[in-house]
Order: structure tokens, then sequence, then C-alpha cells
């Protein structure tokens, strides 16, 4: 609970920046109009689509807030503040079923452009799972450059995992081949892939990822294969064009949102998971292992609107 408290903290203030541009906004409209009309909207729209939601999210919730203050005959803009968070909450709830490949034998391919995080992020799943009593092994799959597959035999080190890697230059479907065969061998429970983030042209990375897919379902048929795109938190618009080019080639079944502590475009978690209708299932506010976690709806939403007296309320608590 005490970890959970600590990281609802980080991400309160890893969103600082976002939420001055969102809730301060957000702030003025609702003490600042006295009947909600279309200039309360307009205004209300204005603001999400800065804080990084995006056009098409912004009008899906607009459109839900105007049907809800209608339909309970809401007058006061105040009112709709907490209308407003509910409706994100609610488009950004994460189904239970989200985490069953962490409870069975899994194949986790992660994938994602360079330099998002995509490393780190094994690493640190690797050792929460390895935590949780679990058999993990990585695979160096991410061929192209030599300081991935350092990396990752460095984390697989301080995780205390198994790794399966390979030269610089070798073929990644060779890679996964040999480690479904040492993941099976050995009684594996999850085996996480890092897959070579280079968007160099689309057809290429369409082969690479369906030619190690098809290794995956033919080597280790039993697994249950989980596609987890690494996004950067603080690349705002520019990470929902990357999953849209990724999700053309690949399936994807959840997202990581890395770098999320002092980005100003923290509203971009809630435009990627309502445009793909993919789940945000974890995000990471630094880089320490712990420092990622599984998505909350309910506390990124919180920490996003929260206003400053309430933060400062809640820090006097926490001491």
């Amino acid at each position: 609970m005490e970890e959970k408290k600590g990281f609802f903290r980080r991400l309160v203030e890893g969103l600082t920046k976002t939420r001055k541009n969102i809730a301060s906004g957000l702030d003025s409209i609702f003490r600042g109009f006295s009947k909600i009309d279309d200039d309360f909207y307009e205004e209300l729209e204005e603001i999400l689509i800065m804080g990084d939601l995006g056009v098409d999210t912004t009008m899906t919730i607009i459109e839900n807030l105007q049907d809800q203050v209608r339909e309970k005959k809401i007058k006061d803009p105040q009112d709709c503040r907490q209308l407003l968070i509910d409706i994100i909450k609610d488009q950004m709830a994460v189904d239970e079923s989200a985490y069953d490949f962490e409870d069975r034998t899994s194949v986790v391919l992660v994938i994602g452009v360079n330099g998002v995080g995509k490393t780190t992020t094994i690493g640190k799943l690797a050792a929460q799972l390895k935590g949780r009593k679990k058999k993990v092994m990585m695979a160096a799959a991410d061929t192209f450059r030599a300081a991935a597959i350092e990396q990752l035999t460095e984390w697989s080190n301080r995780a205390g995992v198994d790794i399966i890697a390979h030269q610089e230059g070798s073929d990644p479907a060779a890679v996964v081949y040999d480690a479904c065969q040492a993941a099976r061998s050995r009684n594996v429970d999850i085996l996480l892939v890092d897959t070579a983030g280079r968007l160099h042209n689309k057809k290429n990375l369409m082969n690479e990822l369906s030619k190690i897919r098809r290794v995956i379902e033919r080597e280790f048929p039993e697994a249950y294969l989980e596609t987890l795109i690494v996004l950067d938190g603080t690349t705002g618009q520019n990470a929902l064009v990357q999953a849209r080019q990724f999700k053309e080639v690949s399936d994807i079944s959840g997202i990581v949102l890395t770098k999320l502590d002092g980005t100003a475009k923290g509203g971009i978690a809630i435009a990627i998971q309502a445009e793909l209708g993919i789940p945000v299932k974890y995000i990471g506010v630094g880089e320490q292992i712990d420092d990622l976690q599984k998505f909350d709806p309910d506390s990124f939403v919180n920490a996003l609107f929260e206003k400053p007296e309430e933060e400062d309320e809640g820090g006097e608590e926490n001491e």
C-alpha cells in the first residue's frame, strides 16, 4: 500500500505541468461561466485539445458531457467538473482481464520505436514479475543495435533472470526461436521479447513482426501472446501517430506509457486509449524499478485534475 501511495505521489508530481495546462484552465471556465451555453462548451473543448487529448477524443467527451447535462438537467457549470472527470475515467477503464497474461504461460512481445524506453520497460517488468515468484526470461530480438543487446543483458543481471541473445546483426526470428525452445525446456512462465524499434519502412517492419509472431506460434503454441507497445509520454500527439503505424502492422493488446514524469503532454494517455481502443496497461514515471506500475484510471485522472489546494492537503496528510 505504501508503495502504491508513493507511486501516486510521484505521478501527481510528474503530471504537474500537464495539470497546470488542464486544471487551471478548467477551473477558470467552471468558475467564470454563470451558465452552460455554447461558449462554455467551446472554451472547454479548447482546454482539452490544448492538454493533448486531441480533437476526436475531445469531441467525444464534450458530446457525452452535453448528453449528461441535458439528461440530469444540470444548470450550474461548477456541477460539470466532477461529471467531466467521471466521463474521462469511464473512458479509460481497464478490463479485469487486461493482466491475465501475468498469470499464464505467456510470451510478451514488446514493440515501439527506439528511444521510448522499451528495454528499460522490459527490465522493470521482469524484475516485478520475478518479485511475484514468476519464472521470467528475456529475448534480445533487437539485433540492429549492439547497445540494445548490452542494455538488456545488464537488465537481466539486475533482475536476476535468464536472457537469450545472439550477436548484433543476427536474424531476430532466430533469437526468438532459441528463446522459445529455452523457455519451454526451462518451464519459464513469461518470456519477454525485445524487438527492433526502427520504423525504417512499414513493409520491413511488418515482415519482421509477422515472422517473429509465426515463430512464437509454431515453437511455443501453448503460450498466450501479449503485444505491448511502448510510447514516450513526452511526445504527445506524435506517440499517437506511432501507435497508429504499429497498429497497422501488429495486433496490439496494450500500451505502456513511459516518461510521464515532468511532461506537459500527459493528456495523450486519454487520447491514445480513446482513439485506438487499446488500453493503457502500464505507466512509467521515472528510472527506478518500481517506477513502472499498472495503470489505474482513477489515480491518473485524479492526478491530472487535482486542484493544487487538494494536493497540498494530501501532501500534509502523507508526511
